[in-house]
């Protein structure tokens, strides 16, 4: 899907503020609310637009400790990286796992009540057949920022 100017400032808006009104929306990328409104739901419709959120502090619901962890698996194989993604998918305390390239396997975010609760599920995971062969744990001190990626302005770059 080619995504103009327009579609592109669309996009910039609504992942800052994804309540705003068909008519700002539409005075604020300079066209008129029903060409504006189709090409949201053209976004929504070719899956560009995923759909609408609010970003919860979840300080202010349940105190967490998050935790970041480097992961090497001791086999480096299909089936051993499907097991472990199987079970960091299944994993409600897991908010973020990424593959990555490099020294180690994955990236992981884990986010517990308490420290000795993310030791717990980190015993639970050493002695299952994860196949994890060592981790690093790095634990948070302070959120410097948190936001969604920008999105390009220029549409030559889409």
């Amino acid at each position: 899907m080619k995504l103009d100017r327009y579609d592109l400032k669309i996009l910039e808006i609504l992942a800052t503020d994804g309540r705003i009104t068909k008519s700002r929306l539409a005075e604020a990328i300079n066209l008129s609310v029903s060409p504006c409104w189709e090409r949201v739901r053209r976004l929504e419709a070719a899956g560009v637009i995923e759909g609408y959120s609010a970003r919860i502090n979840p300080r202010t619901v349940v105190k967490r400790n998050p935790v970041w962890m480097q992961i090497e698996l001791k086999a480096h194989n299909a089936e051993s990286f499907q097991r472990f993604e199987n079970a960091m998918r299944g994993e409600p305390l897991v908010t973020e796992c990424v593959a990555v390239g490099g020294g180690v396997d994955y990236l992981v975010k884990v986010e517990a009540t308490s420290i000795d609760a993310y030791q717990r599920l980190i015993d639970d995971w050493l002695s299952s057949e994860l196949g994890i062969e060592r981790y690093f744990t790095y634990i948070v001190t302070k959120t410097v920022k948190h936001q969604a990626p920008p999105i390009a302005l220029d549409a030559e770059d889409s």
